[in-house]
Formats: C-alpha cells, sequence, structure tokens
C-alpha cells in the first residue's frame, strides 16, 4: 500500500469497513430470558393484542359514565374486582371496586381513581360516592391499544436490550431466533507488555488494552478466543494470525500496526492475506489496519483490524470502527451513535489537521469540561469523561461554543 497516500476521514474509513462487512446469516434459537445483547435474525409478530382486553389503568371504582352525570353521583358497590379477576356485568346504579390491570367489566365505561371517591358501609350495604364527572374511556387501557395482533413488534436485526425483551414477553415470546455470536480472536504484540500480577520488568508495562479491549467485546456478545501477548516476530505473528484466522469470524489486535522495525503486523497480515485500509485522519489513533487473513479451508478469509498500542487510541479506535463493523456482521443496520449538540464550557486554541475526538465530560451547568491532558496514553482520561466530542478537523473551539457530543453509554453497550 502506497504510505504517501492521503489518509482516509472517518467518515470514509467507517463507509469502507461497513460496506465491506458481510453479515454473518447463521442462527439459532434461545430462551427469550437469555437474549439480552443478541440480534434478532427475523422479525418478530404478535399473535395477541396487548392488552388483551379492556382494563384499568388505576385503583379505583368502574363505573356507567351515565350514572355519574351530577358529579356526587352515590353508588352501591356491587363487586370487587382484583387484577387476574373476572367480574360480573355491571348493572345501572351500581359500581365495581376495580385494581389497576383488572378486565373491565361489562357494563362499564369509566374508571374513577379512588381519590375522588368516598367509601362508606351502610345497614344497606357498601356504598360509594363518586365525586367527579368521568368522561365515557376514562382510565381505561382499550385492547390491543398498545399491539395489534398480527403487528411487527421487533424487525430483523434488531439488538435485543431490556426493552426489547420485555416487549417480547408482553406478546408471549418464550424464545426468539438471533444471529450466532461472533466468534472474535484477539491478540497483543510487544515485548514490553507484561500481566497484572507479574513483576514489571525495567522497560516494561502492564497490558491494559488486553483488559478493556476484551471487556468491549464482551458488551458486544462476542465468543473470545485470547491468544495473549505474541513475541515481537515477523514469525510468531504470522503463526498466530494463521491459528485464529481457521477458527474465527474476526481477529483483533493490539499494538504493532505503525512503521517501525518493530512492528511486525502489517507485513504479517500482507503475508497472510492483504491490508485494505491504513491510517486514518482521526486523533487518537491514526495507525488503524483493517484487511483480511487467508483461510485456506473456508470460502471466505477472516477479517482482521489491527488497532493502535497507545490504550487511549485502542480504546477509541475500537468505539468509532471496530464497534460498528461487529455490529454491522451481526446484521444490525443502525451502528452509528447519536451526536448530541452541548455547549462547551473551555477554550481549545490547537486545532489539528485529523478529526480529533476529545475525552470531555458533563457538569453541573448542563456544559462540557475537557480533560486536561489528552494525550493518547492518558488512559485516566476514559474514565473521568462522560464521553468523547467530535472536533473536526482544522476546528477551534471557545467557550460558549456548541460542539458534537457523544455519550459513552451510547458506545460501550
Amino acid at each position: 500500500m502506497n504510505q504517501n497516500k492521503a489518509m482516509l476521514t472517518v467518515q470514509q474509513a467507517l463507509d469502507f469497513l461497513l460496506e465491506g462487512a458481510r453479515p454473518v446469516t447463521d442462527a439459532e434459537t434461545v430462551s427469550t430470558i437469555d437474549a439480552n445483547g443478541r440480534v434478532l435474525a427475523q422479525a418478530q409478530v404478535s399473535q395477541l393484542d396487548v392488552p388483551p382486553m379492556d382494563n384499568t389503568q388505576m385503583d379505583g371504582y368502574a363505573v356507567r359514565a351515565a350514572d355519574c352525570a351530577s358529579g356526587s353521583a352515590r353508588l352501591s358497590v356491587a363487586q370487587r374486582i382484583p387484577a387476574g379477576h373476572v367480574g360480573e356485568a355491571l348493572q345501572r346504579g351500581t359500581a365495581a371496586r376495580i385494581f389497576t390491570g383488572a378486565m373491565i367489566p361489562e357494563g362499564a365505561d369509566a374508571v374513577v381513581m379512588q381519590e375522588l371517591c368516598e367509601f362508606e358501609k351502610t345497614s344497606e350495604g357498601d356504598k360509594v360516592t363518586i365525586r367527579h364527572t368521568p368522561r365515557s374511556g376514562e382510565w381505561i387501557r382499550r385492547r390491543g391499544e398498545d399491539i395489534r395482533s398480527g403487528s411487527v413488534i421487533l424487525p430483523a436485526g434488531t439488538r435485543l436490550r431490556s426493552q426489547e425483551l420485555g416487549l417480547a414477553a408482553s406478546v408471549g415470546l418464550a424464545s426468539m431466533p438471533v444471529i450466532r455470536r461472533l466468534r472474535v480472536a484477539v491478540f497483543f504484540t510487544g515485548d514490553e507488555l507484561a500481566m497484572p500480577g507479574e513483576p514489571l520488568k525495567p522497560g516494561a508495562i502492564y497490558n491494559s488494552n488486553r483488559f478493556t479491549l476484551r471487556a468491549l467485546l464482551e458488551n458486544l456478545g462476542c465468543d473470545i478466543t485470547d491468544y495473549g501477548i505474541v513475541p515481537d516476530t515477523l514469525e510468531a505473528t504470522r503463526e498466530t494470525l494463521r491459528n485464529a484466522a481457521a477458527r474465527h469470524d474476526v481477529i483483533v489486535t493490539s499494538g504493532g500496526v505503525s512503521v517501525g522495525e518493530e512492528d511486525h503486523i502489517k507485513p504479517a497480515v500482507e503475508a497472510e492475506g492483504r491490508i485494505n485500509m491504513w491510517q486514518i485522519a482521526v486523533k487518537p489513533g491514526k495507525p488503524l489496519a483493517f484487511g483480511e487473513v487467508n483461510r485456506p479451508d473456508a470460502e471466505t478469509p477472516a477479517y482482521f483490524l489491527g488497532l493502535p498500542g497507545n490504550p487511549v487510541s485502542s480504546f477509541v479506535t475500537f468505539l468509532l470502527f471496530v464497534r460498528p463493523f461487529l455490529l454491522r456482521l451481526q446484521g444490525v443496520q443502525d451502528v452509528q451513535p447519536k451526536r448530541i449538540p452541548m455547549r462547551a464550557d473551555f477554550s481549545w486554541a490547537k486545532a489539528d489537521k485529523r478529526n480529533e475526538f476529545l475525552r470531555a465530560r458533563i457538569n453541573e451547568s448542563g456544559g462540557l469540561e475537557l480533560f486536561p491532558n489528552q494525550g493518547s496514553g492518558v488512559l485516566t482520561s476514559t474514565v473521568w469523561a462522560d464521553g468523547l466530542i467530535d472536533n473536526p478537523p482544522g476546528q477551534t473551539i471557545a467557550a460558549g461554543d456548541t460542539v458534537n457530543f457523544i455519550p459513552f453509554n451510547a458506545l460501550l453497550y
């Protein structure tokens, strides 16, 4: 690849990645209660109305609205209807004590909340005075008001969250077809890397990226094989790529993607497959590699994504590029997080020719504060921050300017 070729913009790089994604089509059926984070393989259709019957939205009294036109009607309490029970037909001049979620009895056309009613026991039986003039339909949830039988409640490609699982359960779906989990291999290059718990030799650093990237992949529901720290040699890197490609959809690495003599990822991938994209006009994270590693026994190669070794660069490029790519492989179409316009409560005078992603957090006045050190090795900034400011190339920021903010809660899950 021509190293002098102009770097891709962030959007160009993302478009290139997404256009090259071949979504996985293999599906499996899982219990709805175990489907959190999975992606639907087929649209889900409700086989019933929700709610399945007219029911009350609150505790009170079911009445005929015409019986309460005076605003102080005194009615006999003829029955009591808890949720899950079916009452008798409501006779004129009577009311039914009813509780939230209970089925509206035949003949009733309104519910009056209990705060507007006065109950009393008399020698003639239980009575209630309705201090209200209800309209027909008041505080009643109609059958099918939320969902109609035969309607699509969840389209294919939906990534299932808590609310989607609740919706599926509300129409009785005990299981759902989902895309199988992506099989992702990860490994890390650098003779300087050590694992927490090991003594730190002179010149060594702890491998924080292993923990960050594994957790990010787990958040996306991937099946992960961790090959650990690979020796800084071309031969070892090529061997690991071959082993990883044989059994995985995607290979993700960290480190070794620059152009130094000890950076072996790029030549190793080129020897075992090809590099399709390399170097992006993004800060942090310029040396991001995307390619493919051949699999002799498969029709298609394994995807390769090589992330920078600096911890913030690795973290940010995963969120911006790897996350949407993996979601697209799972069949999700809307993979780009929303950017929220917010007020900058800081100044940023040093414009960069690259698209910058600045770590910032929301302050008590609703504006954004900037972490003072935006270096690509300052991992504390990712813990301190609430998200990233998407700052275009050549753009300075003055206090009071509106900037585009991507919260981490839209990127991490």
